[in-house]
């Protein structure tokens, strides 16, 4: 099976200061949603505060569904590099914020078996529609992916 050809999968091992001003919310956010449930504490509020800095407090609650629907490990709030599995969240509400669900359930399914990829379908697009109203877009990165890259001269 050839391999060429196939793009990198999108935000893995990304530092997180290059990562687009949307991104780097909710992956902060998303972030913050875990320590809080690890220390047993409210994830919704430590969520809801992050997301305020960007008047989208809106997204909380989708975004908690989600990750209740979605457990993934996710870095700490001080990691560096974006890991895979965040990596691939990122990604499933980028391609459901844009309507892509069949390429979005396909990202989810990295994570989740297929009935919990299903279930977390629905907080996906929620969010991504609580992000839109907030005015916060997600870019499409398989898209980015795939244009062609530059020649190296030299």
């Amino acid at each position: 099976m050839a391999t060429h050809g196939l793009p990198d999968w999108p935000w893995t091992g990304t530092p997180t200061d290059d990562l687009p001003p949307a991104e780097r919310l909710l992956l902060d956010t998303m972030r913050a949603w875990h320590v809080a449930a690890r220390a047993r504490q409210t994830p919704l509020s430590a969520m809801a505060m992050i997301l305020a800095t960007e008047d989208a407090a809106v997204a909380a609650p989708p975004l908690d569904s989600l990750l209740r629907a979605a457990p993934i490990e996710a870095g700490c709030l001080l990691c560096p590099k974006v890991t895979p599995q965040e990596a691939a969240l990122l990604l499933a509400c980028a391609l459901a914020q844009r309507g892509a669900r069949s390429e979005a359930l396909a990202a989810l399914l990295r994570l989740l078996p297929l009935r919990s990829a299903y279930a977390a379908m629905p907080p996906a697009i929620h969010l991504g529609c609580a992000l839109r109203r907030s005015g916060l877009l997600l870019r499409h990165p398989i898209r980015e992916a795939l244009r062609p890259r530059p020649l190296a001269r030299g």
